[in-house]
């Protein structure tokens, strides 16, 4: 593993100073101030702006989560952000557990080991997709509402933030811990005074930190006295919780336009219904942040979203070409359920599981699968690295080097902020700026829509009229071309980076390169230079580097880097074909209802035999099938489960038991006009046989 090629900034904020002839023991921690203006963040004297990603340390089994935090590290997040989950560490009421993969404090000391700061999201109400949003079934005993300010539910909210707080302590910010910030509940759309209710509580059991905050949608029915918490935005490419069972159903399209609007209308429309772009009266006036800019997606039952690479990065680069001086993903990392403990929710009368379904007692929109949390995320469940993971480097590499540059600048919206889905005459293009300094954000993509090439391009930004010659950009071509930056008038080529004197520019694919630079008071044009890698500038201290250079850059590798050894090929062994099929319901919330575990019974069974018994390490069981669903047995134990959309049911082996045996799959075929939407990658059509290969990669 690399070390980290983002600690030389303020977010290292523990900075050792020795005093003259001081002992090494009379070490003393300065730590650095963080505040916040209308623009940014501010640690340590500097305007940062951060990349925050999502991990929820209760789906990662502990002994992972050194690895994970600094492969996050490496993939160039600089805070993370975590739900704590109240009915994963307070299930049974009274019985707190904080072992194991639920051990925050742990969590929180390792996130401190790498300098990796923490916002905590705190609940009570999380969601994340949890088995009723994260409030324990117990609560709902109690004969009180939910989420409201009566004395019954704050007083249990009372014990939990204390119970959190005892996790927490010694390791705020204000101690030289990561601990930085506070999220209070989540997507609440009712009285300001209940998250007030709830920052009251959080101070008055011992926290302290320099800011808190709360997801800025839905609007609030009345407001949170200006400064007490900051709100935080998000957007998706597509949603899970969509009724409708349409390809590109919903308005996710307006994430992959430029515009001043800081929220979404789409996320969870299912609970939310249809929503007007109107923000809470003066949150304009804080700093444009978010907290949920889809890292990827789940897929629920009767929708099975196929999430790409490009989703991602447009969404990210088109927030930050938007004003946005802090992109937070979710997720950044995926995971998995962790067990429940409590028996007898079930149709066996066996534990209950903690993934969100319709027969639930809250939060019941949509059936989630079982165990997985994958997310398709830049980081998936096993701790895989997928390709969105280096294709976003190259924007936290411009994030970190520029942001005391970037931080300042205003949005400036030359093309139409609201153009309809699918709307190809358009040049989607937005720049930042601050005196005769900007960065021009272009994005010729939308999620499914096929835009096409862009003629006779030039751009028009402080004065700069830029390229010489009008270009075609590229259909699916997404960059950022600096404007008077560091010397450069102007260049065609997306800045990357900014180290030891050097600038790093990527070559758009299909763009020529053109750099006008700075020479003893002239201007010199340099045209359809060619990239030459890190080795070579192409002029002065100007390196042009290729797209997979550009996502590796200052990469020198990552634990996901696998031995070479040979590992065994699975031995599939097909034991039984599928019964009769079971009949798919409509759930309470009028879509189609995920099969329970007695379905499972009348699914065609597979054995998996010939697995490594000790060479497991970072060794990915991929099962390529075709079905309606399917799920993993290790020793008669579920362990996995999957729903299919297209993509390969993967499996990490190191998490298996050296004395497992053979794993068992039961996969559940497909039906005939199944109220479900596949996405065109998912082979629905032939019939055939349910797995197509097996491989350990």
């Amino acid at each position: 593993m690399t070390a980290s090629l983002f600690l030389a900034s303020p977010y290292a904020h523990q900075s050792v100073v020795y005093a003259a002839g001081a002992e090494k023991s009379e070490v003393k921690a300065v730590i650095q101030e963080v505040k916040w203006d209308s623009r940014s963040l501010i640690i340590g004297g500097k305007r940062v702006v951060p990349v925050m990603g999502e991990v929820h340390y209760s789906r990662i089994p502990a002994e992972e989560w050194k690895t994970e935090v600094r492969k996050m590290k490496d993939g160039g997040v600089t805070v993370i952000a975590a739900y704590v989950f109240w009915n994963h560490v307070e299930e049974m009421e009274g019985v707190y557990n904080w072992s194991g993969q639920r051990n925050l404090r742990r969590f929180l000391e390792i996130c401190k080991e790498e300098n990796m700061p923490v916002v905590l999201r705190l609940g009570p109400f999380c969601h994340g997709e949890v088995r009723n949003g994260g409030i324990p079934d117990w609560m709902f005993a109690k004969g009180c509402k939910m989420r409201e300010e009566n004395k019954i539910f704050m007083h249990y909210c009372k014990q939990l933030y204390r119970q959190i707080f005892s996790q927490v302590q010694g390791l705020q910010w204000k101690d030289g811990g990561p601990v930085m910030a506070a999220q209070f509940d989540n997507e609440y759309r009712g009285r300001g005074s209940y998250l007030m209710a709830l920052k009251r509580i959080a101070l008055n059991a011992g926290f302290d930190l320099p800011f808190y905050t709360r997801t800025g949608w839905p609007e609030l029915r009345t407001p949170v006295p200006y400064g007490e918490m900051i709100p935080l935005y998000g957007d998706y490419a597509d949603g899970f919780w969509e009724r409708s069972i349409k390809e590109t159903a919903g308005n996710y399209y307006k994430a992959f336009n430029f515009k001043a609007f800081r929220s979404s209308t789409a996320i969870a429309s299912e609970q939310l219904g249809v929503q007007k772009e109107k923000l809470n009266k003066g949150d304009e006036e804080y700093p444009y942040f978010t907290c949920e800019l889809g890292g990827g997606m789940m897929t629920s039952y009767h929708r099975r979203v196929y999430l790409y690479p490009e989703d991602a990065y447009s969404m990210a680069l088109v927030k930050l070409g938007s004003g946005s001086n802090l992109l937070g993903y979710y997720m950044y990392h995926g995971g998995t359920n962790p067990e429940g403990f409590q028996r007898g929710s079930n149709d066996d009368g066996s534990l209950i599981y903690l993934n969100e379904n319709q027969k639930t007692l809250a939060t019941n929109y949509n059936d989630l699968p079982v165990k997985t949390y994958d997310f398709q995320a830049p980081l998936g469940e096993f701790g895989q690295i997928n390709p969105h993971y280096y294709m976003l480097r190259k924007i936290h590499l411009f994030m970190h080097d520029y942001a005391e540059t970037l931080a300042p600048m205003d949005a400036v919206f030359p093309c139409e902020q609201d153009i309809p889905k699918g709307d190809d005459t358009h040049l989607r293009w937005a720049y930042r700026v601050e005196g005769n300094s900007a960065f021009v954000f272009v994005n010729n993509y939308e999620r499914l829509q096929n835009l096409t090439a862009k003629k006779n391009v030039r751009f028009d930004v402080c004065g700069v009229r830029f390229p010489q010659r009008p270009i075609t950009v590229p259909a699916g071509a997404m960059c950022i071309f600096p404007v008077n930056i560091d010397g450069i008038r102007y260049a065609t080529a997306q800045i990357i980076a900014k180290r030891e004197g050097k600038i790093y520019l990527e070559q758009i694919k299909g763009v020529p390169t053109e750099i006008c630079v700075e020479e003893g008071g002239r201007q010199k044009v340099l045209k359809n230079v060619k990239a030459k890698g890190t080795e070579k500038p192409v002029y002065g201290n100007i390196y042009l580097v290729d797209s997979q250079t550009a996502e590796r850059l200052f990469l020198s590798g990552t634990s996901s880097d696998k031995a070479t050894e040979d590992v065994p090929t699975p031995i599939v062994t097909k034991m039984s074909n599928a019964g009769v099929p079971r009949k798919i319901t409509v759930g309470v919330q009028k879509v189609a209802e995920e099969p329970v575990d007695a379905d499972f019974k009348a699914a065609a069974v597979y054995t998996i035999d010939n697995l490594p018994m000790k060479e497991r390490e970072d060794r990915i069981l991929t099962i390529n099938y075709r079905g309606d669903c399917a799920r993993l047995y290790a020793g008669g134990k579920l362990v996995a489960d999957n729903f299919y959309n297209g993509r390969p049911f993967l499996f990490g082996l190191w998490r298996l038991p050296e004395d497992c045996g053979k794993l068992e799959l039961r996969i559940l075929p497909l039906q005939k006009d199944m109220p479900v939407y596949f996405p065109r990658e998912a082979d629905v059509k032939e019939p055939g046989e349910e797995v197509k290969s097996v491989v350990i990669e």
